[in-house]
């Protein structure tokens, strides 16, 4: 039989666990970590963090504790390495206003950092993949493309002002997101990370038993990015991210094949999909826009009644 404090699990595919302690306080309780995604370790450890502590605001939760989760070769790579990824997560952490309680590590290449991380809500207040109604207008608060980005690196097709802005962005925590979804009563929200925007859109409307229609001329995207696409620079991964959701997805003759990719490509520590009640909408991309944060946030799309796909990409 179910805990019936058990409020969240495997089941809607959202962001973490969440658990009831009592009739004010749930404890929402994830955990996530990956091998570099950059070469300095300091900016790896502050987008590992982010990423990690991400899962807590999609939810609409506070961090409250966190512990790292360390794999490093000591006996291959430098120690002041591995003490530059656990500061730049520190910075993180002590950004969110979170506590860590100290973690584990292990002897492991290549390494690979990130956070158990445990936050609170409200139970009442709780945020998830199966909160969106038909009528809700769809946010977008980061823009899409760090995948290419950072496959285009490699390439060496970059320039280094467009590397550095997709870095910016997995570096910033989603928490001015989670606060502006309290303000406006948000129910349901995700945040879009190694599926790509459409596998998280597909897991949302399949909890939601909803269909959403999305204007991919409205996608953002980091500067650069379609400029990589038209060369050719599409990561394999979004091409298995396509696979994962085709089958519920409708893409219309209209929609470009490099917005089509963009919507697949998966991010690291990307943005907050959030679906908002259509009145709330403009107000909340304006305070979004007007926070300095998220200069990129953007409607993308909205959430209509279920229907023989799930995702609609005009």
């Amino acid at each position: 039989m179910k805990n019936p404090d058990i409020l969240v699990d495997v089941e809607t595919h959202d962001d973490a666990g969440v658990y009831r302690l009592n009739d004010e306080t749930a404890l929402i309780f994830t955990t996530d970590f990956f091998p570099p995604v950059c070469s300095d370790p300091y900016t790896f450890g502050e987008i590992a963090a982010a990423n990690s502590l991400s899962d807590v605001y999609a939810m609409g939760g506070k961090p409250l504790l966190t512990l790292n989760l360390t794999m490093f070769p000591s006996d291959k790579i430098p120690l002041d390495v591995l003490s530059a990824i656990i500061s730049g997560a520190q910075s993180k952490v002590n950004e969110s206003g979170a506590f860590t309680m100290g973690g584990h590590t292990i002897n492991d290449y290549p390494p690979k950092f990130g956070l158990a991380v445990v936050g609170t809500t409200h139970p009442d207040k709780l945020v998830t993949n199966a909160g969106a109604k038909a009528g809700q207008k769809l946010i977008l608060t980061k823009p899409l493309g760090n995948g290419i980005i950072l496959s285009g690196k490699k390439m060496d097709m970059v320039t280094s002002e467009n590397y550095e802005a997709a870095l910016d962005k997995m570096k910033l925590l989603n928490k001015t997101g989670m606060e502006l979804m309290a303000r406006y009563h948000v129910r349901g929200a995700t945040d879009i990370t190694g599926f790509g925007l459409l596998g998280h859109l597909m897991k949302l409307c399949q909890a939601s038993d909803v269909s959403v229609q999305i204007d991919s001329a409205s996608l953002p995207a980091l500067p650069g990015v379609f400029e990589l696409l038209e060369s050719g620079c599409i990561p394999g991964v979004a091409f298995r991210n396509w696979d994962f959701v085709r089958q519920e997805c409708l893409i219309a003759s209209g929609c470009s094949s490099a917005h089509k990719m963009l919507a697949c490509d998966a991010q690291t520590s990307g943005g907050l999909l959030i679906a908002v009640d259509a009145d709330f909408a403009d107000q909340l991309l304006a305070d979004l826009k007007a926070s300095g944060q998220h200069p990129y946030a953007a409607i993308i799309g909205e959430v209509i009644p279920s229907r023989n796909k799930r995702i609609y990409m005009l």
